[in-house]
C-alpha cells in the first residue's frame, strides 16, 4: 500500500519545530541564549510588552503563512500554549 505524498505547497508541521522556532524568536527578542527561555513560563514574566507581542505575531505570520490575531501572546501566554495553538491551526488547514 502506497502512502500519499503531501500536496505540492503543503507544509508538514511538527510541534517540536514550532516550539523550537518560537523559543529562538523569544530568545532573540530578549537577547538571551535560547537555553535561558522556558517554554512553560508566561511571556510577560520575560518582559513581554505590546511591541514584542506584535513583532511575534508578524514573525509567526511570515514563518507559517497564516494570519494570527494581534492578541496571540495574550490569549496564549506561554511558548507551549502558542505552539499548541499554531500546531492545531496549521494541521487543520492541511
Amino acid at each position: 500500500m502506497a502512502t500519499s505524498a503531501p500536496a505540492p505547497g503543503t507544509r508538514i508541521v511538527d510541534r517540536e519545530e514550532i516550539r523550537s522556532k518560537l523559543l529562538s524568536l523569544v530568545a532573540s527578542y530578549l537577547e538571551q541564549p535560547v537555553t535561558d527561555i522556558q517554554s512553560d513560563v508566561k511571556l510577560v514574566e520575560y518582559g513581554l510588552d505590546s511591541i514584542f507581542a506584535l513583532t511575534l505575531c508578524g514573525d509567526v505570520e511570515d514563518e507559517y503563512g497564516i494570519e494570527v490575531k494581534s492578541t496571540l501572546a495574550w490569549d496564549h501566554p506561554t511558548v507551549d500554549a502558542i505552539t499548541d495553538h499554531l500546531y492545531d491551526t496549521l494541521t487543520a488547514e492541511a
